[in-house]
């Protein structure tokens, strides 16, 4: 039989429709830029289709071989874990279908470029000139449970610090880790810089840049004689479709793998000793599709369902990985949850 392939994106799921709908322009980028291949999209949850649906559309224009890629900037929970955990059960149910699953987006040029030209598009737009020896740079990542991904962000933190020549630069999260980014902000205003950029590293919009930014609102509030910008996130940047197009054809290439040497799940990483091992799982079964197209607020989030997703953050803020074979389900807390500037609400034990 002729084996027939097909490309499958794989997200997170939001409940805000327009971050639904930017996810969906990467699948409608990759149709246009891949014609040759059949081009379908699902999420973990809070929208609609889930995974599994995007997989049986791809099995009904007959695909036996499906290069599956995570639509997500860095590697932790969600693309280590719950993605990976969807695909091999849906592939171990449908015999004749093989799915190859592709790398993260990660630590690219492209993605630099197109972070760098974010960046350049508030300072076009600030109505003052300021020297970029006297402004400062933050960088505001999701925040993960894994010191690995964590890292990543202050990577790109340093890569655009040095590319612009800022005076100063720190990186901050929007949940999970730390430090936290209303917390961060005031400590970065401490530092008497006349500029502070504010720059989102997230891919689409949702509560979570909505909140990055009201958080930056308050601080900005309590220091007049400081100008905040805000940086528009990534969103769906030239650039940033490249590089998921180049993601697609390094499963082809062979040239798909992720850093496993700082991997919590593989290595001693520091302070995480105790996840070595953990089963590959996903706590998102339960709850595929529930909660999509939320009707509480069109388009931008008012706030009504914040604290819903705020609840979800917490809940389920870890996640395990198949490197042994027990089958239990592992919920590792997070070792830091009681850092004074990160979220102390997430329960240990």
């Amino acid at each position: 039989m002729t084996e027939k392939l097909g490309i499958m994106v794989c997200g997170h799921g939001s409940r805000n429709r327009l971050a639904v709908e930017e996810f969906a322009k990467v699948a409608e980028a990759l149709r246009a830029s891949m014609p040759e291949y059949p081009v379908e999209y699902g999420y973990l949850e809070f929208a609609n289709p889930v995974i599994h649906a995007g997989l049986d559309k791809l099995r009904e224009q007959g695909v036996t071989r499906v290069l599956a890629v995570p639509g997500m900037l860095f590697a932790a929970g969600h693309a280590k874990n719950d993605i990976p955990s969807v695909l091999n059960t849906y592939a171990a149910q449908h015999e004749g279908l093989t799915i190859d699953y592709g790398k993260e987006l990660g630590i690219d040029a492209k993605m630099m470029q197109a972070a760098g030209a974010r960046i350049q598009q508030a300072i076009d737009a600030a109505e003052t000139d300021v020297p970029l020896h006297d402004t400062m740079l933050v960088v505001v990542g999701r925040g993960a449970s894994d010191p690995d991904a964590n890292s990543n962000v202050s990577k790109v933190t340093r890569m655009l610090w040095e590319g612009f020549g800022f005076g100063w630069a720190e990186t901050c999260y929007s949940g999970v880790t730390f430090p936290l980014v209303e917390p961060g902000l005031r400590q970065a205003a401490k530092l008497g810089f006349k500029r502070i950029i504010v720059f989102p590293y997230f891919l689409f919009t949702g509560v979570l840049v909505n909140r990055i930014y009201q958080h930056m609102e308050l601080v900005a509030a309590d220091h007049p004689e400081i100008e905040f910008l805000k940086a528009p996130y990534l969103n769906d940047h030239p650039m940033v479709m490249e590089t998921f197009k180049q993601r697609v054809e390094q499963i082809l290439t062979g040239d798909n793998l992720m850093n496993c040497g700082l991997c919590k799940y593989r290595a001693q990483v520091l302070g995480f000793e105790a996840e070595i091992g953990l089963p590959q799982e996903s706590h998102h079964h339960h709850v595929e599709g529930v909660g999509a197209g939320c009707t509480l607020c069109d388009g931008e989030c008012t706030g009504a369902c914040q604290e819903q997703a705020h609840r979800h953050e917490h809940d389920h803020h870890d996640h395990s990985h198949d490197h042994g074979h027990d089958h239990g389900h592992h919920h590792h807390p997070y070792p830091h949850a009681d850092h004074p500037l990160g979220p102390n609400s997430m329960k240990k034990g």
